[in-house]
C-alpha cells in the first residue's frame, strides 16, 4: 500500500494533465465512469492515502488499497480500473478503490492532519494522541485521523529513530517523548519523499524487514503488534518499553 510520500509524487508527475479536458473514459469500475467524460480536471490534490482528482463540481478519490499501481503514458498488461484519455496521452489508475465526493473536499477532509501538508498540525496531533491514551503507539502512528499518510513503513522507522517500544500506550510515554513521535513522524515522511525519488529509500531502511539492530547488533524482534496487526520490527534493548503491561514477545 502505498505511503504518503508516494502519493506526493503521483500528484507531481500528473500536474501536465491540470487543466486538460478528458477526451474519453475507459475502466471495469462499477461507478458511473462517463460522467469524467468530457470533463476538465481543475486540480489534483492528496490526503495521507488518498489520491484525489478535482473536478468543477466533484472530486474523484482515489485509493491504492494493496496492489493499486498507475501508468502515465504507458498501459499495463491488465484492464485498468479507471483510464483518462486526452490527445497523445493517458493515465491508467489499476486494482485501486474509486469514489466520487460530490461535497466540498475542504469539508471532508481534515488537512491538519495530513503530515505532508503545508497545513499539517502537530498541536493538533498532540491533542489527538492525548484523546487515545489508552492506545499504542503502534497503532496510533497508523490511524490516519491523526498522522494521515503513515504507513508500515513510516510506523516501524519512526519508532526505532525516536527509540521508541512500538507496545507503549500512549499515557505512559513521556512528554518529551511524545513530542518527538510527532515531530519525526512528518520528519521521516520528507525523508522518505526525498529517497523515494532518489530510488534509494529501502538503502535508508534501519528496522524495516531488518532482522539485526544496528544499533545494539542483536536481533530484532518481528511481531504483529497491536489493533491493526501490522508487522512491527523492534529492538528490546534500546526501543524503551516504559511500563511493562506483561506483553508477550
Amino acid at each position: 500500500m502505498p505511503e504518503g510520500p508516494s502519493i506526493v509524487i503521483l500528484k507531481e508527475l500528473v500536474q501536465p494533465f491540470k487543466g486538460k479536458r478528458i477526451l474519453k473514459v475507459e475502466g471495469n469500475s462499477k461507478l458511473d465512469i462517463q460522467r469524467m467524460s468530457g470533463e476538465k480536471i481543475i486540480d489534483f490534490k492528496s490526503w495521507g492515502k488518498h489520491f484525489l482528482i478535482c473536478f468543477e463540481n466533484f472530486t474523484v478519490r482515489i485509493h491504492f488499497m494493496l496492489f493499486g499501481s498507475y501508468r502515465i503514458n504507458e498501459q499495463k498488461d491488465a484492464v485498468p480500473r479507471l483510464r483518462f484519455l486526452f490527445k497523445n496521452k493517458e493515465l491508467n489508475f489499476y486494482a485501486c478503490s474509486i469514489k466520487f465526493i460530490e461535497e466540498n473536499i475542504d469539508e471532508v477532509y481534515d488537512w491538519a492532519s495530513d503530515v505532508m501538508n503545508d497545513s499539517w498540525s502537530s498541536k493538533a496531533a498532540k491533542k489527538k494522541l492525548k484523546d487515545n491514551s489508552e492506545e499504542l503507539a503502534c497503532d496510533v502512528l497508523l490511524d490516519q485521523n491523526i498522522f494521515a499518510g503513515v504507513g508500515n513503513i513510516i510506523k516501524n522507522e519512526v519508532l526505532f529513530r525516536i527509540r521508541l517500544h512500538p507496545e507503549n500506550k500512549i499515557e505512559d510515554i513521556p512528554a518529551s517523548k511524545l513530542n518527538e513521535l510527532v515531530k519525526e513522524a512528518r520528519n521521516y515522511s520528507f525523508d522518505f519523499l526525498k529517497w523515494k525519488k532518489e530510488f534509494v529509500l529501502r538503502k535508508h531502511w534501519l528496522a524495516h524487514t531488518k532482522k539485526i539492530c544496528p544499533r545494539c547488533n542483536i536481533p530484532f524482534i518481528k511481531k504483529y503488534c497491536g489493533k491493526t496487526k501490522r508487522r512491527t520490527f523492534f529492538c528490546t534493548n534500546c526501543q524503551v518499553l516504559y511500563n511493562n503491561h506483561n506483553i508477550e514477545l
